[in-house]
This record gives structure tokens, sequence and C-alpha cells, in this order.
């Protein structure tokens, strides 16, 4: 299971000074992890999996509530 791996190591990986392109770039990385444990995830209904899945979209958020930025309201 390479792909747990890889989800682990980007839970572990720190976000904190990232440019915008290594932001942009760890989003995608995101994505294509949830997406790909997600495929696992309907074959064998495993709960841990689930876990992980919200634990990198809750990661991923942050993330791209941070490209986003603050909106302005004028």
């Amino acid at each position: 299971m390479d792909l747990l791996k890889k989800a682990r190591d980007f839970q572990k990986r720190s976000m904190s000074n990232m440019s915008t392109s290594d932001r942009v770039s760890a989003s995608r990385e995101a994505k294509l992890l949830v997406l790909g444990i997600n495929e696992i995830y309907k074959k064998s209904k495993d709960p841990y999996l689930m876990d992980i899945m919200k634990l990198i979209t809750e990661k991923k958020r942050k993330i791209d509530k941070r490209l986003k930025g603050r909106l302005s309201i004028t």
C-alpha cells in the first residue's frame, strides 16, 4: 500500500513557509491521494481509510483557504 505511505508522509509534512506554487502542488497532491484512497475504500469499507481521507481533506481545506486569501468587502 504505497498510497497509504504517501498519505502518512503528506500528513506529517509541515505546511509553514510554503510558496504559492508549493501550496498549489500540495493541494493537487492531496486531491489525488483522497481520490486514490477512495477507490480502495469503495471496495473494502475500512473505517481506517475513511479517517485518513478526512485528515487529508482537512489539511487540503486549510491549504485552499490560504490560497484563496481573504475576501475584501468593499
